[in-house]
């Protein structure tokens, strides 16, 4: 489980230090790809493959699916860790978030999300009323 905000910043080759407390989970591989938002999506290797076996047999009539799919799957990367718990992201993916040099790492239970420091900044400086609302929508009957 990925949990907390952290705030690393990319090196001059674009690696991102991972937080420390989800080194451990991510020692064998992070699949990194496109998510929502304009943020990058992380994933251990097998949380990746479950996503996969569950669209696997989803069906290819749906231009919505096909779509989403091919960005998806087509965008991600496997990167490995190396000695220092760092992972390079790929140009596309740095380009694609707005990625420089201030990032933010935010744990969200299953994976985690890497996002330009000042667009999260802008998303987070509503949020409390926003997550307020959001519970009686979201988990009805779970919290």
């Amino acid at each position: 489980m990925f949990l907390g905000t952290h705030r690393p910043r990319l090196d001059e080759k674009g690696r991102l230090a991972l937080p420390a407390r989800f080194r451990d989970e991510l020692a064998e591989g992070v699949v990194v790809t496109k998510g929502q938002d304009r943020c990058l999506y992380g994933y251990t290797a097998a949380a990746f493959a479950r996503i996969g076996e569950a669209l696997r047999d989803a069906p290819l009539g749906s231009a919505a699916l096909r779509n989403y799919q091919r960005t998806f799957f087509g965008s991600a990367s496997l990167e490995v860790p190396d000695k220092q718990g760092r992972v390079t992201l790929p140009v596309a993916l740095r380009e694609y978030a707005g990625l420089d040099r201030d990032c933010v790492v935010v744990g969200t239970n299953a994976r985690f999300e890497v996002w330009n420091a000042p667009a999260f900044d802008e998303w987070d400086a509503g949020n409390d009323v926003r997550f307020a609302e959001l519970q009686e929508e979201v988990l009805p009957g779970v919290l």
